[in-house]
């Protein structure tokens, strides 16, 4: 730790060992991660008849892959199913039919038909693939895409339609007709010879294979279908397609390969270059007429992606949603079918990032009404992620839910009557479930059990199936009847006798005042025994993440490590800093052109707190995390000094410009446009500050965050002649470690770096 070192050697496991009815708190333990703690239920769906559950497991002690379960709504022991067994049907994605007496499931690549009686019948059997089933508004067709086209297949008369003509590649040219001399001769030919006429006739018959009358369509190179809808009374097709950018691909090297060679595999293109972009089409499946939504509505600059969205229950018209090349702007357009007339229902503009979209904020959530004649959406137009309804006519907007919380996600109930909310309405640490009538009106909820719920919906609306977790139990699986006040009843237990045995200890959340005023959510571990008056702050990864919450942590091996560490006397801070989810736009946005900035503001004020409340001594604070939690981790060492004395970068970020396009362009604008927000965000330009101790550690076949970003930094690092520095490397880890033996290396140095800089065995 004295001198910049490459750390190969794994570390030796020195911290002493706590147990508690024979389970041992070490690092080695922590790290096994699933072995220890268990796997969870996840994929869960009803049977059509809402009588059973299906849903992916691990149980404890019997399986060593995830296996496909059941268990009866009414209770009993959940059954493991045999790998590929039909019963697994209704663990693939399913559409309803309109009366909701079929449901037709696409699993591993093929069509099936499921009733409410539990009748199966297999719809395709073929090498290609079957997705994105949807049904006709009676009932009797479903459609479905195979490869690059649309089909329909007949459930009265099992008779297969091809509904469009798409191919790749250039479209065939016309040979130019004949004129001067060759055109008197070829017109002569067929003037004096029968034969010659007859020839001619056969060939033009043998050219008109096409017994549809539809035109094929040509994709331009670098085209691809990214999707088709069909609309319910099959006359039109709303198609998305992806045009591939003209940027420079990265090339990652992989170092251990089976053949003993090295190889490589293509990545993203970084920030700024060309990425590509989503263009979408309406294609009038009689004629194959396309005719491009390149949203001419009144939306003025650049779009850089037209996606569709669904054409409405009725089949009057379709819905795409645009986002402007700098991400600020945002629209929703509606096209009228059979007219193509285009006009603007909604417009969304936001000076730093639009958020509606769904990454890097709320508001995902966009869909028709029963009626076909209205459109909801999601819309952070308060401040904060709310539902909204507009009419596909246009016109004013109505806001069914308003306040200082969030709706995170929303769905529509069975019949279409009623919104199913997700919501962190009254605790910003909890997450529940809420009904609303598709018209507004009250809301009613659905769960109470303390922590975050996760809901499924049983096929006729009555029974919602819950993954309910706490801070201190990973999700389990719970049934319920769909209404307030009812009781929910557990179903399976995922965690392993051994993890059950130790006494986990539930941490505090709490709120720490920033120097600005504002209170930051946060989760505290108190020393568990004596405490050695050090403190570590763990940060998150992600940046729009949030992590303080009351349901289990996607950190939570980090949380048994915080775990490890406050039982030996360290205190731990966890924080929602500003850009962190789940609380808001001035939130998320207050990082807009200055990562490393108001967010890194919030990790200092944070050890002040710890020093002021805890008695920790302000020289003795370390600081980690992984991917932006490494980024952030680097620009407390470079550019606080004295505040963090120990710090671990975990695959960090060091230079923005090295990322990629859709996450850094919306928060930094893009590198050519302002570089003044990538140099005051990047960490490569304040290494000269580095005054700790610090820890870099990255997998080599990182596809996210790429090595290069370690190995430029650490090329910095030398060429300034830091000291008090390393870097530890894995060969075969990606951006989220995998190997138990990856995680305990890593999480040995991890703690010998704080016990050698901050604890007890400086």
């Amino acid at each position: 730790m004295r001198r910049a070192s490459l750390a190969l050697v794994c570390c030796a496991a020195f911290a002493p060992a706590l147990s508690a009815q024979g389970f041992q708190l070490t690092i080695e333990n922590i790290m096994r991660g699933p072995q220890l703690v268990g796997t969870s239920p996840s994929d869960v769906r009803f049977s059509p008849d809402g009588r059973t559950l299906y849903f992916r497991w691990r149980s404890p002690g019997v399986d060593t892959l995830d296996q496909d379960y059941r268990v009866p709504v009414a209770g009993g022991a959940p059954e493991r199913l045999p790998r590929h067994a039909v019963d697994t049907i209704p663990m693939g994605d399913g559409v309803w039919s309109p009366d909701r007496t079929r449901e037709v499931v696409t699993l591993k690549g093929d069509l099936y038909l499921v009733d409410t009686k539990g009748v199966t019948r297999r719809l395709t059997a073929t090498t290609a693939r079957e997705s994105n089933p949807s049904w006709s508004a009676d009932g009797r067709t479903v459609y479905f895409t195979r490869e690059d086209n649309a089909f329909a297949l007949s459930l009265d008369r099992s008779w297969l339609d091809q509904l469009t003509d798409i191919r790749r590649g250039p479209a065939p040219k016309k040979p130019a007709a004949d004129s001067g001399q060759k055109k008197f001769l070829d017109d002569q030919q067929k003037q004096l010879f029968d034969f010659i006429r007859r020839q001619v006739a056969a060939e033009r018959l043998a050219a008109d294979t096409d017994t549809t009358g539809r035109k094929p369509w040509y994709l331009a190179e670098g085209q691809s279908v990214a999707g088709i809808a069909v609309s319910p009374d099959g006359r039109f097709a709303s198609v998305g397609v992806r045009v591939r950018g003209t940027g420079q691909n990265t090339v990652m090297p992989v170092w251990v390969t089976q053949s003993g060679y090295v190889t490589t595999e293509s990545g993203r293109v970084k920030v700024g270059d060309s990425e590509g972009r989503a263009r979408a089409a309406l294609v009038e499946l009689a004629t194959g007429k396309v005719t491009w939504v390149d949203s001419t509505a009144g939306i003025k600059g650049g779009a850089r992606d037209v996606e569709t969205m669904d054409i409405s229950p009725n089949s009057r018209h379709a819905l795409f949603r645009v986002t402007s090349d700098d991400f600020k702007d945002l629209w929703l357009v509606v096209v009228d079918l059979p007219s193509l007339a285009e006009r603007v229902v909604m417009h969304r503009h936001d000076d730093a990032w639009v958020g509606e979209t769904g990454f890097l904020g709320q508001g995902a959530y966009v869909g028709w009404l029963s009626d076909g004649e209205t459109v909801y959406y999601g819309s952070e137009e308060t401040g904060y992620a709310h539902l909204y309804t507009v009419s596909a006519a246009g016109g004013a907007a109505k806001a069914l839910t308003s306040g200082d919380w969030e709706v995170q996600d929303v769905t529509l109930s069975p019949d279409r009557k009623t919104f199913l909310l997700s919501t962190d309405e009254g605790d910003w640490g909890q997450r529940h479930l809420w009904a609303l009538p598709v018209n507004g009106g009250a809301r009613v909820q659905l769960t109470t059990a303390p922590g975050q719920q996760d809901v499924t919906v049983s096929p006729d609306g009555k029974t919602i199936a819950v993954l309910h977790s706490t801070q201190t139990h990973p999700p389990e699986l719970y049934v319920q009847d769909a209404r307030a006040g009812a009781p929910a009843r557990k179903l399976t237990e995922s965690t392993t006798p051994e993890w059950r045995s130790y006494a986990w200890t539930e941490p505090g959340l709490i709120e720490v005042t920033a120097s600005d005023g504002a209170r930051i959510p946060a989760r505290l571990y108190r020393p568990a025994g004596p405490a050695n008056h050090a403190a570590v702050i763990f940060v998150h990864g992600a940046g729009y993440l949030q992590d303080v919450a009351k349901g289990w942590s996607f950190y939570y091996r980090e949380q048994m490590f915080h775990q490890f560490l406050a039982a030996h006397g360290y205190a731990v801070l966890e924080l929602d800093y500003r850009g962190s989810a789940g609380h808001g736009r001035a939130w998320r946005a207050a990082i807009y052109r200055h990562m490393g900035g108001r967010d890194l503001d919030d990790q200092v004020d944070g050890a002040r707190w710890l020093v002021k409340n805890l008695d920790v001594d302000s020289a003795r604070i370390g600081i980690y995390g992984g991917s932006y939690g490494g980024f952030m981790t680097l620009m407390a060492m470079f550019t606080r000094p004295g505040v963090f004395a120990a710090g671990a970068a975990l695959r960090p970020v060091t230079d923005w410009a090295a990322y990629n396009d859709g996450y850094t362009g919306r928060i930094l604008n893009r590198p050519q446009d302002d570089s003044v927000a990538y140099q005051q965000s990047s960490p490569i330009y304040f290494a000269a500050g580095l005054a700790g101790h610090l820890l870099i550690c990255h997998g080599l076949v990182d596809s996210n965050v790429h090595f290069e970003d370690t190995a430029r930094l650490t090329q910095r690092l030398i060429e300034l002649g830091k000291e008090n520095w390393s870097v530890a490397f894995y060969p075969v880890e990606s951006h989220g470690f995998v190997r138990a033996d990856s995680w305990t290396d890593e999480y040995r140095r991890i703690y010998r770096l704080f016990d050698e800089t901050i604890g007890q065995g400086r």
